[in-house]
């Protein structure tokens, strides 16, 4: 297993930090949940390098281009502030395509933390997914299913903690260091 010094908590995007829109393309459709940037704040003050980690078959699909996919991450980034997410790791593969990376695989993370330093064993995975939680699980990190998004209607996905949103798994976050 990667073993670095710095905790993590890795992020799913759609449906976790922003409202879920099938396939989003445009970036003036892109809405923060609430509590986001204030709940990344706080991870960070507690010393906790924020990572998104996130699945974007559309791109593979066909249904997304490489630029729509960045001009909504780069207005999902200009909307949360400066300063709050420490990288981005996405999987642009469709879900048929043979990979390391595309969730619940743990690949990004691993990525993630030979790049970053991230000790896994303290790190955490939020998202709103059955194949978050299985990517936080076979990367060695605590998980916990957020109920927006797809979340609502998940069960069974073996969460360490389930949260109605992102503040209060901020708050399970804070409260089990």
């Amino acid at each position: 297993m990667v073993s670095g010094h710095f905790p993590a908590v890795f992020l799913d995007r759609d449906g976790t930090l922003m409202e879920e829109v099938d396939y989003c393309r445009e970036p003036e459709k892109v809405r923060l949940l609430p509590g986001v940037p204030e709940g990344l704040a706080k991870l960070k003050a507690a010393g906790f390098r924020c990572v998104i980690i996130t699945n974007q078959s559309g791109i593979g699909r066909g249904r997304i281009k490489m630029a729509e996919y960045e001009a909504v991450h780069a207005r999902l980034l200009e909307l949360l502030g400066s300063g709050l997410i420490d990288a981005t790791y996405f999987c642009p593969d469709a879900p048929d395509t043979a990979c390391t990376c595309r969730k619940p695989a743990p690949g990004m993370v691993l990525a993630a933390a030979e790049d970053l330093k991230i000790d896994l064993s303290r790190s955490w995975m939020v998202g709103d997914k059955a194949s978050d939680v299985g990517c936080g699980r076979n990367a060695g990190t605590r998980t916990i299913l957020v109920q927006t998004g797809y979340g609502k209607s998940e069960s069974d996905t073996g969460a360490d903690f389930v949260a109605p949103d992102f503040s209060a798994a901020v708050e399970t976050i804070l409260r089990a260091r």
